[in-house]
């Protein structure tokens, strides 16, 4: 269950114990943050406290988009994870002026209840970022509200987290990637019309715009997409510019799913990235592209079927 305000909570939603933090991807070291907050008050609902959007999204507008999950995947996976409520609370001026005194008092004890807290070293809120976790303690304890302060989750790269998750996705690495995400890294949204240029090769796909997500490398990828209907289907896409066939503004994934057939148009698909095989670039005429894609397609049912 989604909520997307710190107020007038029905009383099944309050009194929970909650993990803090943007919880971009959902990624082991936030499942581990999730545990905490489990294991520390098994007795009380679980839940997670977010911000939609992103604060960076709200501070630096221009950025390209780097989200690793949008608020329905993030609330999929905090599910997954035993969340059985999930506050995307509204990041705008009125939070991000908020301080952090008031942060703990208006939004975290009296408006959400919150029995138990879990969050990582680094957690920081309020106005300017303010209040750190030594402060959070303080403010917890004096309100009778617990707190778990996190480790950060390492492997022997180093720690685990959302920004080391979009390099190596940007690199081209999803499989390592998905390694840290606890599965793989998909992009979600709706079908949109293309040129239909793939349907007079037999290469249909399903075009679907990035919107907010990260561009991870442009290429080809062997893929599986889960359709509406809950059926997952593996195919092979590609994510970029299309320069061979004249260049498109913007990146796009278009996704070619294997022996099958159907109208998907308007409807979300989310397409998963399982492995990347090659990397864009422009060939010279489009004869040799269609020899190409028949190529990648063989690679993508190999990888897929292995």
């Amino acid at each position: 269950m989604i909520f997307h305000h710190w107020t007038g909570l029905p009383e099944s939603a309050r009194g929970a114990t909650l993990a803090l933090g943007n919880l971009d991807g959902v990624h082991l070291g936030h499942a581990a943050v999730l545990a905490a907050a489990h294991q520390a008050r098994p007795d009380l609902a679980l839940g997670a406290v977010t911000f939609e959007p992103h604060p960076r999204e709200h501070f630096r507008p221009d950025d390209p988009p780097f989200r690793l999950t949008l608020l329905p995947a993030k609330a999929a996976a905090l599910a997954g994870c035993g969340a059985r409520l999930v506050v995307a609370l509204p990041f705008g001026a009125e939070l991000a002026a908020m301080s952090a005194t008031d942060f703990v008092e208006q939004v975290l004890h009296q408006g959400l209840g919150a029995r138990h807290l879990a969050c990582g070293p680094d957690f920081a809120f309020g106005h300017r970022r303010g209040g750190d976790v030594k402060f959070l303690r303080q403010a917890a304890e004096a309100r009778g509200i617990g707190l778990s302060i996190v480790p950060h989750l390492a492997d022997g790269e180093g720690a685990i987290s959302s920004t080391r998750i979009r390099r190596l996705l940007q690199e081209g690495y999803p499989e390592r990637a998905a390694a840290l995400l606890g599965r793989p890294f998909a992009i979600t949204g709706p079908v949109t019309h293309g040129d239909a240029r793939g349907r007079t090769i037999g290469f249909p796909t399903a075009n679907i715009p990035l919107g907010r997500h990260l561009e991870a490398a442009r290429g080809v990828y062997a893929v599986r997409a889960t359709l509406p209907d809950g059926r997952v289907v593996p195919g092979v896409a590609n994510l970029g510019r299309r320069p061979t066939l004249g260049g498109d503004p913007i990146s796009r994934l278009e996704a070619h799913l294997f022996d099958f057939a159907g109208d998907l148009y308007g409807q979300e698909v989310s397409v998963a990235l399982v492995a990347f095989i090659r990397e864009e670039r422009r060939f010279a005429d489009f004869p040799t592209l269609v020899t190409q894609i028949k190529a990648d397609a063989a690679t993508a049912r190999g990888l897929l079927d292995a």
